[in-house]
């Protein structure tokens, strides 16, 4: 007996969006639902798992290679499936929100790949996630332009030779997205129903152009949730009627316990499987997250003294590239987050200097592609990895069999010489205040003191000022970390703030109840998992 027909999806508490009927037909919620009927207990079980696996990390306070996945690690006889023609080469990458501007712009850049943004780069209002949806389908059916109202400029689309291959990032597991609920009145994880709008309208669209539907996985802390990714993705190609393996995804090793499955993770994608990526704030924040009541020997210094290039950063991306490798994967390096700036030439000549030589790095490393954040940086990036590459698409056939990690090596916090600075405390308060301020209001990607900051850059922020209080951290200056100090920093910058955009802007804004959030998870007792959850109850619209 077949399976009865989901019950419908409930729109709630949402303003009506234009041209929302061509992303929230019928056909497409009742997808949505059956993923979510099939799928949301399992992804509720992974959850509760990765509570009970920090539980034993606070226990422990280490973590290893799998015992139970050895022999995974050990037959060398299997490969991910060979990459798609579109995702061949990959030596630049653009990161960005799906706003209009953005995807044209994005696509217009010059880099091999845009990374569509759901998820940190994008602040989930149900406008965001409804019209970036819109917005990809007209990029595709090369139906979008946009006139900035303020310049009066105009975008379009440049050929199709001449765009990037899209990889869209729905959210992560823990997100739900509260105006879809099922008939009990439970809310649908954001993740599926990112996928499931995406994938329901463009997949056939996609393969009609020579591309497929592609995506990025974010916040992936286990083979087994790769593996829930992996039964999503067969079920909907049969549920849509397009081959198996039509769908790549590249996940993201951003959190500690991901780096220790590597190899794991792409098993379980293996048919699906088109490489990994190394984040930096967010592992970074998951270091903190997870060995946070792990005494000094895992505090970590300011944000921005923790380069690509500590002991036990570079631990971290060489197995990537060695891992990636080894199973014919690509393996894609960091964001460059740099903003260049329309006034100060000089700061942009050194800026653009540090982003050579990051790139140069990687792709000396054996990377075979990276991140920028903003299309001037295009390229810088490309120019290091042409110089490296040549003709080439790629490097997988670097093996890097020179790398040799051991388990204690990626937690080696304490290889640092770094330490905290009051300069750093501040730094963190005045970012965690601006860019939730800005998320408040809609915006994911925000620039700050010349940089893209995402939420990724606020989880660390707010998760250093908890930590270095909770280890009773003592700055350079003889200051102490302590709740008084943090409350003391966050009201000089709220008053700052206030002085540098005057009483009509700071009035109109979300400044107050950005410091207050701030606050609130960076001093409360119980560590908050993601900044996003509490965040999201404040969220308007």
């Amino acid at each position: 007996m077949s399976a009865p027909a989901p019950s419908p999806l409930a729109i709630v508490d949402a303003e009506p969006l234009p041209r929302q009927e061509e992303v929230l037909t019928d056909a497409a919620l009742a997808f949505v639902a059956e993923l979510h009927r099939r799928f949301t207990p399992r992804r509720d079980e992974l959850l509760a798992r990765r509570a009970e696996r920090r539980a034993e990390i606070a226990r422990t306070c280490t973590l290893d290679f799998l015992p139970e996945t050895a022999a995974i690690r050990a037959d060398d006889s299997w490969k991910v499936a060979p990459a798609p023609a579109a995702l061949n080469d990959r030596r630049v990458e653009i990161t960005g929100p799906t706003d209009r501007k953005m995807t044209i712009n994005a696509l217009n850049s010059g880099a091999k790949v845009w990374l569509a943004d759901f998820e940190d780069a994008s602040a989930p209002t149900w406008e965001n996630v409804v019209l970036g949806q819109v917005n990809l389908a007209d990029a595709y059916t090369r139906s979008i332009d946009f006139t900035d109202p303020a310049s009066g400029k105009s975008y379009a689309l440049r050929p199709d030779a001449e765009l990037a291959t899209v990889v869209m990032r729905p959210r992560g597991w823990h997100l739900t997205e509260r105006h879809l609920t099922d008939a009990d009145g439970t809310p649908v994880p954001g993740a599926l129903v990112d996928f499931g709008l995406y994938f329901f309208h463009n997949a056939r669209r996609l393969l009609d152009l020579g591309k497929g539907p592609y995506f990025y996985l974010p916040k992936t802390e286990s083979h087994l949730e790769a593996r829930l990714w992996n039964d999503v993705f067969a079920f909907a190609q049969d549920y849509v009627g397009i081959p198996q393996g039509t769908i790549r995804a590249t996940v993201l090793i951003e959190t500690i316990t991901a780096a220790y499955e590597m190899e794991e993770i792409l098993y379980e994608l293996r048919d699906h499987a088109s490489g990994l990526n190394a984040g930096r704030w967010d592992y970074l924040f998951s270091i903190v997250k997870n060995f946070r009541d792990g005494g000094a020997k895992y505090v970590l210094p300011d944000r921005n003294a923790v380069t690509m290039t500590a002991p036990f950063m570079r631990a971290y991306t060489e197995l990537l590239v060695r891992t990636c490798h080894k199973r014919g994967a690509h393996a894609i390096g960091g964001m460059a987050a740099f903003i260049p700036s329309r006034r100060d030439a000089e700061v942009n000549k050194v800026a653009f200097e540090k982003v050579r030589a990051d790139k140069d790095r990687e792709a000396n490393d054996g990377f075979d592609g990276s991140w920028v954040a903003h299309p001037d940086l295009v390229p810088i990036a490309m120019e290091s990895f042409d110089k490296v590459l040549g003709d080439r698409p790629n490097q997988k056939d670097r093996l890097r069999e020179d790398v040799h990690v051991e388990a204690a090596d990626l937690i080696a916090i304490d290889s640092l010489d770094a330490k905290p600075t009051y300069a750093g405390l501040v730094n963190a308060v005045q970012v965690g205040i601006r860019y939730i301020e800005a998320w408040l209001r809609g915006l994911g990607a925000v620039a700050i003191f010349n940089l893209m900051e995402d939420a990724a850059t606020a989880e660390i922020s707010r998760s250093q000022i908890w930590q270095w209080i909770n280890a009773g951290v003592e700055f350079e200056n003889g200051d102490a970390a302590t709740p008084e100090l943090a409350r003391k920093v966050a009201a000089e910058e709220l008053s700052d703030i206030r002085q540098e955009i005057g009483e009509e802007a700071f009035a109109a804004g979300h400044w107050q109840e950005a410091h207050d959030l701030l606050l609130k998870v960076s001093l409360d007792e119980d560590y908050a998992d993601f900044l996003t959850l509490p965040a999201y109850e404040q969220l308007r619209g």
